[in-house]
């Protein structure tokens, strides 16, 4: 771990366990070194993780606003062409604000991919879909759910999921949705709570459908700045994240169904409900630090308190993971990580065939990568919190800089937990 001294002759240095990465958090630095082999890394997997991001927004959006409350959505996975053209808000020359200058319509490696799949061949989409040869929306869903389980965690979107304007707002789609079906009419007089509770879960596909809206562009920009050579140290790609959440922190997070042509507005944009606290905040905490744990791969004894009593204290996330794949379908990462590999650039194809212990290898590497660029992520994300509740980093008070000092030491201390793996980012050799 390379030492980085306090940008502050004012305070005396920390005495933490990570007083060395508080120490580069409050020179502006991340909490992953800053090398060029780190920011090869994170810049390729952001655009490998972009791609499919992709397709996960559009067709998250597309299961809140169509396939809604379908009891057999056996095709919720086939994104129709309105959905591969609309345009994302934050590309393209009619954005609303242009983060990638891209074209908004979906990204051409991801159409040529839902076309040929891994095999390389026209095939119908009912065969590439039985054949798994897809995107895996599993992993989008796997998301969603973390985030609609773990809930309350800030913002005011989850709390209005449980108001008496929400309950009328959902059964009207409810009820314009099975118009004619006497049985499933006849099922939500009976059962109205299981209903409404999945049109929550709905609510919460558009949530994060919205939130990567905004993330892949990010990504893709990104992944260009590094190419064209202007991107060229870890911070500079923490720098722009943390500029990115603020610029685009007030987007509107809302849900709308569309019925027979209609649109019902389940959770109004107008609203208020913003990215930034409403969609960004609770997705890097369900999803970054707690989820779940993973099914099948380690058996959990609750009785020894290797599953905490409260859900708050999960630390089954990215964050926290050891990255190895088991080829099941219930395991979130696996699917990411074999989803990112069609769409590696050739610097990281090439860096993997340098470090790789061969093909079948690439997929942990992968997920080691992308643990790397998540410690990114979050270092963006603290750094925007600090900046928007406490002081600049060259704040000349020492009281305003003790607070600062206190606030990184706080987020250091959820990754005090011997799974957490910031220990291990700090070493190349870490592969």
């Amino acid at each position: 771990m390379n030492a980085v001294t306090s940008p502050s002759t004012q305070l005396p240095p920390s005495q933490h366990e990570f007083a060395e990465i508080i120490h580069r958090l409050e020179a502006g630095g991340a909490m992953l070194p800053d090398t060029p082999e780190n920011l090869k890394q994170i810049i390729g997997i952001y655009k490998a993780y972009a791609v499919p991001m992709d397709f996960y927004w559009r067709n998250l959006l597309y299961i809140a606003e169509r396939v809604f409350l379908n009891p057999l959505p056996l095709f919720k996975y086939f994104l129709p062409q309105d959905y591969l053209d609309l345009p994302n808000h934050y590309a393209g020359e009619g954005a609303d604000l242009r983060i990638w200058r891209g074209e908004a319509t979906a990204h051409p490696e991801l159409l040529e991919f839902i076309k040929q799949g891994e095999v390389k061949r026209n095939l119908p989409k009912l065969f590439h879909h039985l054949w798994h040869d897809r995107i895996n929306m599993e992993f989008a869903e796997a998301c969603m759910r973390s985030m609609f389980w773990h809930r309350n965690m800030g913002g005011k979107f989850d709390p209005y999921l449980d108001t008496e304007e929400y309950v009328a707002n959902a059964d009207r789609a409810i009820k314009a949705y099975f118009k004619g079906n006497p049985v499933m009419l006849g099922l939500y007089k009976l059962f109205p709570d299981m209903f409404t509770e999945q049109v929550r879960q709905l609510s919460y596909y558009s949530n994060l459908g919205l939130f990567w809206e905004v993330m892949a562009p990010v990504f893709f920009e990104m992944s260009d700045l590094y190419d064209e050579g202007k991107i060229t140290t870890v911070p500079e790609a923490m720098d722009f994240l943390v500029n990115g959440i603020f610029a685009i922190a007030g987007r509107p997070i809302y849900h709308h169904a569309y019925i027979r042509g209609e649109c019902y507005e389940i959770v109004p944009q107008s609203k208020g409900f913003m990215w930034l606290y409403e969609a960004a905040l609770p997705y890097v905490e369900a999803v970054f630090y707690r989820t779940s744990p993973f099914r099948g791969t380690k058996s959990y004894n609750a009785q020894a308190g290797q599953v905490p009593e409260n859900q708050g204290d999960f630390h089954y996330g990215i964050l926290y993971a050891d990255v190895f794949p088991v080829g099941s379908a219930g395991i979130p990462p696996t699917l990411l990580m074999q989803d990112m590999l069609h769409f590696l650039p050739p610097y990281l194809v090439e860096y993997y065939q340098q470090y790789c212990r061969g093909g079948d290898d690439t997929l942990i590497q992968l997920g080691v990568t992308f643990q790397r660029s998540m410690y990114c992520v979050t270092s963006a994300v603290i750094q925007a919190l600090r900046e928007a509740l406490l002081y600049p980093l060259d704040d000349p008070n020492p009281q305003h800089l003790q607070a600062n000092r206190e606030f990184f030491e706080a987020q250091m201390d959820r990754l005090t937990r011997p799974e957490a793996r910031l220990r291990d980012i700090q070493s190349q050799d870490y592969r």
